[in-house]
């Protein structure tokens, strides 16, 4: 029988991660496992790429372009894991008997930051599935609008309905495996569910179930996405089509693979997940946002763009290899070889990776992606790091 995911997101990320292994798993019989998974996607708020997964068929076409090792990678794939795709807001009830399935095996998500939040009512009153939009009974009773049939409005409480409704029907537990990039996130996700189960008075059996039933799995995704060039012939074909670099990696906290996904090369179980973590912070993300303290005033537009002009990228190696690695040295697995894979695929020359995207919320993460590695530099060698000085004027 086959297994079935059930993935909260429909984004471009989703799409040529998650959904392109599942893909490779079934279209690749070294990879097959014994039991091959098809995707029930999640659009949370509209339904625009809903109906076009639909219209599809669930197909659509991912091009993984760049380069690995040192050689050229151009090649298309054309997806087709995806078997349904549903709207939150439309089809609800859809979605409860998905998660109803005997043969439901993991659930995947990738919200925002802001989506790892409680809703205090949790049912916003224009979800209520009988299109009445009535408030709740009482001011007094917040909570009376949660019933099986309404669509919850935060992600927290989707999810807690969604494992309510599995837990009702006498089903096992699952593995939830959140692709957000937050530290702990399977943790979080957890004590989230948890707390909002605690606010809508759910029955101790119910989380019993979710605490020892289901298994919440901390992950680590790595892998940069982005939408094809305007010009490209594939991309006026099909509405869906993404470009991948061939750099990917999906750690699993856990000594135990995740089901579905584990037979994948790039899928991987870690005992402990934090160093991982710490190396693509403070190199991947880190030197992004160098970068746009660096390179964006100067007028470069794309990551590739400055990592390929000379002054910048003899500035970016010295950054990599005198200040930040020499932090992670003891505690990270493998630092200067990590480095070294950023650096190629920086260069990816089928990637257009804006500076102006990056540079969102540029503050805070120059504080939690950069600031942290100058303090420890300062304390490991008793001198201040010249170049995150640079980066850093007037914040440290």
């Amino acid at each position: 029988m086959s297994a079935t995911v059930l993935q909260f997101g429909t984004g471009k990320f989703l799409r040529a991660f998650a959904d392109l292994f599942a893909h490779e798993l079934i279209s690749s019989p070294p990879l097959a496992p014994t039991q091959s998974a098809t995707i029930v996607a999640v659009q949370s708020t509209g339904s625009g790429r809903v109906e076009q997964l639909n219209a599809s068929g669930g197909r659509y076409r991912v091009a993984v372009r760049g380069l690995q090792n040192g050689r050229e990678v151009d090649q298309i794939v054309e997806v087709a894991s995806v078997r349904q795709a549903l709207a939150a807001q439309i089809d609800w009830p859809k979605i409860l008997d998905a998660a109803r399935s005997e043969s439901l095996a993991a659930i995947v998500s990738n919200t925002t930051e802001a989506g790892y939040a409680l809703d205090p009512v949790g049912v916003a009153r224009s979800e209520r599935s009988d299109g009445r939009g009535e408030p709740p009974s009482s001011p007094t009773t917040p909570f009376a609008v949660h019933s099986r049939s309404d669509c919850p409005r935060s992600f927290p409480a989707k999810l807690l309905a969604v494992l309510e409704a599995r837990f009702e029907a006498g089903r096992s537990g699952v593995n939830i495996l959140p692709c957000e990039l937050l530290e702990q996130n399977g943790d979080r996700l957890r004590d989230l569910v948890i707390s909002q189960a605690a606010q809508w008075n759910v029955s101790q059996s119910l989380v019993l179930w979710l605490q020892e039933a289901c298994v919440w799995r901390n992950t680590l995704v790595d892998r940069i996405v982005s939408a094809p060039c305007s010009d490209d012939p594939l991309a006026t074909r099909d509405p869906l089509f993404a470009v991948a670099e061939p750099f990917a990696l999906w750690l699993i906290e856990g000594t135990q693979p995740p089901p579905v996904f584990g037979a994948h090369p790039a899928v991987q179980a870690v005992e402990v997940l934090q160093p991982y973590y710490l190396r693509k912070v403070r190199i991947l993300n880190g030197a992004h946002t160098a970068l746009v303290a660096k390179a964006w005033p100067l007028g470069f537009e794309t990551v590739r763009q400055a990592a390929l002009d000379v002054d910048i990228g003899r500035w970016l190696e010295r950054l990599l290899f005198e200040e930040i690695v020499p932090t992670l040295e003891g505690r990270a697995d493998r630092p200067d070889e990590f480095a070294r894979q950023c650096l190629e695929r920086f260069a990816n020359p089928f990637l257009e990776h804006r500076l102006a995207d990056i540079a969102l919320a540029h503050d805070t993460k120059l504080r939690t992606r950069l600031v942290p590695t100058w303090h420890e530099f300062r304390a490991r060698f008793g001198r201040a790091p010249e170049l995150l000085g640079e980066v850093l004027a007037g914040i440290v």
